[in-house]
C-alpha cells in the first residue's frame, strides 16, 4: 500500500480521524490528507518533542494551522487537545503519524486507529 493509501484508508477512511498526515523523521511529508498542510517549522517541533517535551507543554502543538494544548508525552506519542477537537502524533522507526481529530469523535477511538497503525508499521520495519 502506497504512504498515501495509509492516510487515506487507514486513518482517515475509518471515521475516527479528520485529517492525517505521514512525516518523515528526517522531514518531509510522505503523505497527507487534503488540505492539511503541516509546515517544516511544525514537523520540526512535533519530531523534538519526543525527546524533550518541555516546548510543547510550554507553547503547546501546532499541526495544519491549528494549535492544541498538549496534554501528555511519551516517548512513543504525544496527545493534545483544541476545544472539543483533538490531536495525537505516534512516532513508527522511521516517520511520525500526525493525526487530528474533531467532535464528536471520541478521543479513545482516535488514538486507537493511530497507536494501531503506528503499531503496524513498526511491526514491517517503518
Amino acid at each position: 500500500m502506497s504512504w498515501q493509501g495509509y492516510v487515506d484508508t487507514n486513518l482517515v477512511g475509518t471515521g475516527k480521524i479528520t485529517q492525517a498526515s505521514i512525516i518523515g523523521l528526517k522531514g518531509g511529508v510522505w503523505a497527507t490528507s487534503p488540505g492539511f498542510d503541516v509546515t517544516a517549522d511544525e514537523q520540526k517541533a512535533i519530531i523534538a518533542g519526543f525527546d524533550d517535551a518541555s516546548s510543547l507543554q510550554a507553547s503547546g502543538i501546532r499541526a495544519g494551522g491549528r494549535k492544541f494544548f498538549c496534554l501528555g508525552v511519551t516517548p512513543k506519542t504525544i496527545y493534545g487537545k483544541q476545544g472539543a477537537d483533538g490531536f495525537v502524533a505516534v512516532k513508527t522507526n522511521q516517520a511520525v503519524l500526525v493525526c487530528v481529530y474533531n467532535a464528536p469523535i471520541v478521543p479513545g477511538d482516535a488514538n486507537k486507529v493511530a497507536e494501531g497503525l503506528g503499531d503496524y508499521l513498526i511491526g514491517v520495519g517503518y
